[in-house]
């Protein structure tokens, strides 16, 4: 069942958000120093899981938005309190700030008149799940737009998705995963795993003055790119939407075997991991397919976390962004060209490059030049979604059939996302690619030349 299906509004029929308040909210307001890494990733980030329910017990979920909303409003949002709050620019410091507001998460409950088999494949990319999150509306102000939402939607079949809306410079990748691991143990009857987070984001605050040590090709300035990207630091501005560009691109899934991630390792001629095999690969592929002169330089960018690279480690239950962006570079000619090895050399300079030091000079550089992830003139961002445990989610109701990212619009990232399979026939890598539908053509008849 190799398809998609195309959602529309009809299909889900979506009740008014609840306000979802903290009862644990600091009075008066708290505000909480938001770093140079989470400025730098202050984006929606929006995620949709879908769990199957056997047909005779289908009517055990009929209470599931209840029972998920009861948990975030009484237990959640304890610990989580600040996820109730908004960003707030600071005009006096030019910087967004967490202000721990207690203006609310949004809660959606919400059904839908399909059955899950009804929604095609659902590890195919597929922008309309989007009608399975709560989007908090463009054109919002920062005051305006909800830090967390939440949408329940039951099937009819008695399956149902629990979508996510965050923002990226709250949480990043990991700290989201174990909030939405702690909500789905709430939902099991069973406690919050880490009662105490710990949410002091001043240990990477900037040098004074600042020592930038590195060049950093990673991270570009914001005056240099249009003024969409301002939007994430200007006061009293919009989020984008994920969507906005849909128009323009195509979006395919390339499934990565075991035995294929084996034969990647076995030509990189030297030790390394899945994952620097395939963003290898991948890099090589849409540097064929997009770039024509040679001489230009493609760049593959990549997170890298750093919690085991402080000094000292940052402590458990930290919440807030410890993930910088690295990257690999290189002539195209030099790419095409030079055997696999040479690529993956590439991969292992980049991750061993980030060093504590290293770290320093990047939270250096964005508190001077206030810069994003250089997403730009064909270079692209690989996300490993697929080290992150989102696969061992359960909510106390059904099995999970799929979970990740809402597929957005736009060339710029590659999603890898582990394949749910059965016992015994697991360890496929699914990756995501979005291009426009020349280049596309173009990436699907190299990705495979191994």
């Amino acid at each position: 069942m190799d398809f998609t299906v195309s959602i529309t509004s009809q299909d889900v029929a979506k009740e008014e958000p609840l306000k979802l308040v903290s009862p644990n909210s600091p009075d008066p307001p708290e505000t909480i120093f938001l770093s140079n890494i989470d400025l730098a990733v202050a984006f929606p980030v929006e995620t949709v899981f879908f769990f199957e329910v056997p047909p005779d017990k289908s009517s055990s979920t009929l209470n599931i938005s209840h029972r998920l909303g009861k948990a975030v409003a009484e237990v959640l949002l304890v610990p989580y309190y600040f996820m109730a709050g908004r960003l707030n620019f600071n005009h006096q410091t030019r910087r967004l700030e967490l202000l721990c507001n207690n203006a609310g998460a949004l809660f959606v409950s919400a059904t839908s008149r399909l059955r899950l088999k009804d929604l095609g494949k659902l590890s195919l990319p597929n922008s309309t799940f989007h009608h399975f999150v709560h989007r908090p509306g463009l054109y919002k102000t920062l005051a305006e737009t909800a830090l967390l939402t939440i949408q329940v939607t039951r099937f009819s079949c008695g399956g149902f998705s629990v979508g996510f809306v965050t923002n990226h410079g709250i949480l990043d990748g990991k700290s989201a995963s174990e909030m939405f691991q702690n909500l789905a143990s709430l939902c099991r009857g069973e406690s919050i795993a880490n009662q105490v987070l710990y949410n002091d984001r001043t240990f990477f605050r900037a040098r004074i003055p600042p020592q930038i040590k590195y060049p950093h090709m990673e991270y570009v300035k914001l005056q240099d790119i249009s003024s969409l990207a301002s939007s994430f630091t200007a006061p009293n501005q919009f989020f984008p939407s994920p969507s906005v560009f849909s128009e323009k691109f195509t979006h395919k899934l390339f499934s990565f075997t075991p035995e294929l991630i084996a034969t990647l390792k076995e030509k990189a001629m030297k030790r390394c991991s899945s994952f620097e095999a395939i963003a290898a690969h991948l890099w090589r592929a849409r540097t064929k397919a997009i770039f024509t002169n040679p001489d230009e330089v493609s760049t593959v960018l990549f997170a890298v976390d750093i919690r085991s690279k402080t000094s000292p480690p940052l402590p458990n239950g930290f919440v807030g962004n410890a993930v910088i962006t690295a990257f690999a570079t290189s002539k195209v000619a030099d790419l095409v060209e030079k055997p696999f090895c040479f690529c993956v050399e590439k991969m292992r300079e980049a991750i061993e490059r980030v060093t504590e030091e290293y770290v320093r000079s990047v939270i250096d550089w964005l508190e001077v030049y206030k810069g994003v992830p250089a997403t730009c003139n064909g270079n692209f961002y690989v996300s490993a979604w697929s080290k992150l445990p989102f696969g061992e989610l359960d909510f106390g109701f059904g099995k999970l059939a799929h979970g990740g990212p809402v597929a957005s619009g736009n060339d710029e990232f590659a999603l890898l996302l582990s394949e749910r399979r059965s016992v015994g026939n697991g360890g496929c890598i699914n990756v995501w690619m979005g291009l426009e539908r020349d280049k596309m053509k173009k990436f699907a008849a190299h990705i495979f030349e191994i």
